[in-house]
């Protein structure tokens, strides 16, 4: 699990989920074994085991060590400049070595890709997860129509060589007229359709705490046909959560799932407000985003 709230930081939980990989699943200790393990999960690291294989929780190739967690600048230039709503936008990154000052061009793979962008307007109503495409020089580029105008958030997601795994938040602003159908966002936890899922969601506790932990039950159906799930970037889930104001985010996969009708996903809240809760499953060969509004409190 990864978390961007200003710096870079990490959120990370032991997973008893089964494994998303072809591989056989590793040998899993708890943080306070005995025992020294010799490879980790460069993004969930307190996965770790004896032997050579894949996390069990997001499908990431578990590697010999970890490097110091450095954070890695990321420069976004946009064309045209400023970005107008109802137009196609030119967004190029450049990741830069925090060391050296040079531009980054070898990457490993997350989640089968190289490089994850998400996209979401200040009103919470437009996301988007995508994957821009690595040039020659080492630069990443993505063509985004953005249909609204005013502030949006953007997240990538990736990991440098040699460094660990990065989630860098920054805020591009779209000129044109905003969301004329947005409205206030309010709590809504009631069944979502995608294109051929039909998703249920409830939590426990039932009313979600600011700093503490909050299991995620989702139960899920085909709407025409029966359900036949299939990994979607090596793990059988995806989660974005995004608080009301876009300053908390954490990007997730699931504590538990196997390819069946449930899921467990656990989540952090850290602080009191309203959370939109992003899901990403792969029924039939086709993706299904949906998602809720979930309410947090803090205790007392």
């Amino acid at each position: 699990m990864i978390s961007r709230r200003g710096a870079l930081a990490s959120l990370a939980a032991v997973s008893l989920g089964q494994a998303q990989a072809q591989a056989p699943p590793a040998k899993l200790f708890e943080r306070d074994t005995p025992l020294d393990p010799d490879f980790y999960c460069p993004m969930d690291k307190d996965i770790r085991s004896k032997d050579v294989g894949k996390c069990p929780r997001c499908g990431m190739k578990l590697i010999p060590s970890i490097a110091d967690p450095l954070e890695y600048p990321v420069e976004l230039h946009v064309s045209p400049k400023p970005p107008k709503a109802g137009q196609v936008t030119k967004l190029r990154f450049r990741i830069l070595d925090p060391k050296k000052d040079t531009l980054v061009q070898k990457f490993e793979l997350m989640h089968e890709r190289l490089f994850h962008l998400f996209v979401i307007s200040e009103d919470l109503s437009y996301f988007v997860h995508e994957h821009p495409e690595q040039l020659s020089n080492g630069e990443f580029l993505l063509e985004l129509p953005l249909p609204y105008g005013g502030p949006h958030r953007v997240l990538t997601d990736f990991f440098p060589t040699g460094g660990t795994p990065q989630m860098n938040a920054q805020t591009l602003y779209v000129a044109g007229p905003r969301n004329a159908a947005a409205r206030p966002l309010a709590a809504d936890l009631n069944p979502q359709e995608g294109e051929n899922l039909r998703v249920r969601m409830w939590t426990e506790p039932a009313q979600p705490l600011a700093g503490f932990k909050t299991l995620m039950f989702f139960e899920l159906e085909g709407r025409t046909e029966p359900l036949r799930l299939d990994p979607y970037l090596g793990a059988w889930g995806h989660m974005l959560a995004g608080s009301w104001d876009l300053v908390d985010m954490v990007h997730t996969h699931p504590f538990i799932g196997d390819g069946g009708p449930k899921m467990q996903f656990n989540l952090i809240f850290p602080r009191a407000g309203l959370y939109k809760v992003w899901v990403q499953f792969q029924n039939r060969g086709t993706v299904n985003t949906v998602a809720f509004t979930i309410p947090v409190k803090v205790l007392g």
